[in-house]
């Protein structure tokens, strides 16, 4: 009777769980394609990039003392224009004085050394001559006399070099710029070489942008841009590329360029905010204004979901933003003209996977 119990028991468990897997595999099979919101987009080819940047000099240099001492005064602070010769900063001259006071004296002692030497070696050459001196008195009296006159150019020497220190203790420019930062005020100890004040020149100015390393690999040097003042675009300017950034900033995936204005013009001061664009037909590339919503970020990339309309499939491209405001996005990569994008859900698809797409609408 056990045996009899036990076989229907059996049996009916392995069909039970037989038709729980089966419906399983039907739910999985028939799991309906997601859908999702997305657009065709069109490349804006009339418009070339546009990016950023400010107004930053060429040259400029860091000025400090050359020796060490009490920072007394300090004429010029941030934004001051400077001419060659115009006193920056000086320092307490005190114990340069005295050094210089100190090789004066050490001068004046070497030269009544050679005075007195100079006589002895008169007198001895005469009584040499008279045969009353003997050869060895005279090359000891014309040593001395060398000796003296040696120690006459080292006191002139440490004079000299003295008073160059003393005028260290000015600090002076050496040509026409403007000041953009200072670092010591008045009071402070300053050591030799330390950095008191940074100045710009502004004969040569430059504008410098960071580009997304896509298009910036399509630059070479010497291409020309327009250059437009961002607080009145009717203010512009023309340059040429100088210097593009070896390799990528790790963060922002960008290149620093630098382009040098080919004249100077005042509006286009130190610091203003500009917009640069290639003027080259080469530079200029299409690019793609489509809804922020469509990108997402994924291991330092930007990344967006291309959809296929034949199999209804998506699948992740890699894309160079160079603008995002107001809900808007401007993008170089991998799109072709007419590509399908993926605009809302793109946090909740994987690769590969099946969807049901309804046409968007970009504003």
């Amino acid at each position: 009777m056990r045996h009899t119990l036990v076989l229907p028991t059996t049996v009916a468990v392995a069909c039970v769980l037989s038709g729980c897997n089966a419906e399983g595999d039907a739910t999985k099979a028939q799991t309906p394609p997601r859908p999702v919101l997305s657009v065709v987009v069109k490349p804006q080819e009339d418009r070339s990039i546009g990016f950023a940047g400010t107004i930053q000099p060429r040259f400029q240099t860091d000025r400090g003392f050359r020796v060490l001492g009490r920072l007394v005064s300090r004429q010029v602070d941030v934004g001051d224009v400077v001419a060659p010769g115009q006193v920056l900063a000086q320092i307490d001259p005190l114990l340069l004085d005295l050094a210089v006071r100190g090789s004066e004296a050490d001068l004046a002692k070497a030269q009544a050394q050679l005075a007195n030497a100079s006589a002895a070696e008169v007198r001895i050459s005469t009584l040499f001559a008279k045969q009353i001196a003997n050869q060895a008195d005279l090359d000891s009296a014309k040593q001395s006399l060398e000796a003296a006159s040696a120690g006459v150019k080292q006191a002139q020497a440490s004079l000299d070099k003295a008073r160059e220190q003393r005028g260290y203790a000015t600090l002076t420019a050496d040509e026409f710029g403007v000041v953009t930062s200072v670092n010591a005020e008045v009071g402070q100890m300053v050591t030799a070489g330390q950095k008191v004040m940074t100045i710009a020149r502004t004969d040569v100015r430059e504008a410098v942008v960071d580009i997304p390393d896509g298009p910036a690999r399509a630059l070479r040097q010497g291409e020309p841009f327009a250059i437009r003042l961002q607080a009145a675009p009717s203010i512009a300017a023309t340059g040429q590329l100088r210097e593009i950034a070896p390799q990528a900033d790790a963060a922002t995936r960008t290149r620093r360029v630098k382009i040098t204005l080919d004249q100077s013009v005042d509006a286009f001061r130190l610091g203003a905010t500009i917009t640069v664009r290639p003027t080259m037909p080469a530079a200029a590339q299409a690019v793609f204004d489509i809804p922020a919503a469509a990108l997402r970020e994924r291991d330092g990339k930007t990344l967006l979901w291309l959809l296929d309309p034949g199999t209804g499939t998506v699948r992740s491209v890699p894309v160079e933003l160079t603008e995002r405001s107001n809900g808007k996005a401007r993008i170089v990569g991998q799109l072709a003209a007419g590509a399908r994008i993926v605009v809302a859900g793109v946090n909740s698809l994987s690769e590969g996977q099946s969807v049901k797409f309804e046409e968007g609408i970009v504003r």
